[in-house]
């Protein structure tokens, strides 16, 4: 446990608990990429512009109905879909890919998902993997996904996006704010959920995704906590995400 707080203390470098470090990302640097091409449903294209807190996120894509029950996922950082993270184990005294237990990171997308890896955690492992087609490498900017949905959807469903910094300690969420939680040393303030209401029998050009609460600090549950006060840096990483359905 205390090589890990050592770690971080490392990697945290000079952010107190009430700092979180921050690069410069350009607002019109953004990249575009696909997932699941082959899908049968309509188009959905999902564009997040950064914040001046971005910076590397994770996140999770995926779709709901209007009683809350998911659907399908449209796209999961590979690292959080499989289980194996660039820098996932120390090696001779150097970080290299390997598996990482990080129920932390995506906690609300992974139990609407409902499936259990093998050591009981619903984050995904090698053994519960999400398929390729929905994954894909993490933008290190803003992005334009283009992904499809597997089906023909209803009427009227939910698009949800959650999103995590790691390390982005407040005076709220600081680094000894639960001792012992290995997985909340990871994360810091919680990730962040997004949704927006698609209804297809009135049609918008574009819908935008607005912030609907925060996922457990440490990912034990599959709660979605709706009070937002606590958190600061993490509401600043996108500065907007809007949806279009083709």
């Amino acid at each position: 446990m205390y090589k890990y707080l050592i770690i971080l203390l490392i990697i945290a470098g000079a952010c107190s608990s009430g700092s979180v470090a921050t690069k410069t990302t350009s607002q019109t640097e953004k990249v575009s990429f696909s997932t699941n091409p082959s899908g049968n449903g309509p188009g959905i294209i999902v564009d997040l512009t950064p914040g001046k807190s971005f910076y590397y996120p994770l996140f999770a894509i995926w779709l709901e109905d209007m009683n809350g029950g998911y659907m399908q996922t449209l796209y999961v950082a590979r690292s959080v879909a499989t289980g194996i993270f660039e820098y996932g184990k120390q090696e001779k005294g150097k970080w290299v890919s390997g598996p990482k237990r990080a129920p932390q990171t995506l906690p609300y997308w992974a139990h609407k998902r409902g499936i259990k890896a093998a050591d009981g955690l619903f984050i995904p492992d090698e053994t519960s993997a999400v398929p390729d087609a929905y994954t894909g490498a993490t933008p290190k900017t803003g992005f334009i996904l283009k992904s499809k949905a597997d089906n023909p959807l209803p009427e009227k469903f939910r698009v949800m996006l959650e999103i995590n910094q790691n390390w982005d300690w407040n005076e709220y969420w600081t680094n000894n704010k639960y001792p012992g939680d290995e997985y909340y040393l990871w994360s810091a303030q919680p990730a962040l959920v997004y949704e927006t209401i698609i209804d297809m029998s009135s049609p918008q050009e574009s819908y935008i995704m607005k912030p609907a609460g925060h996922s457990h600090y440490s990912g034990k549950t599959g709660e979605l906590f709706t009070d937002l006060g606590s958190l600061t840096t993490a509401l600043n990483i996108a500065s907007s995400i809007v949806v279009r359905v083709e």
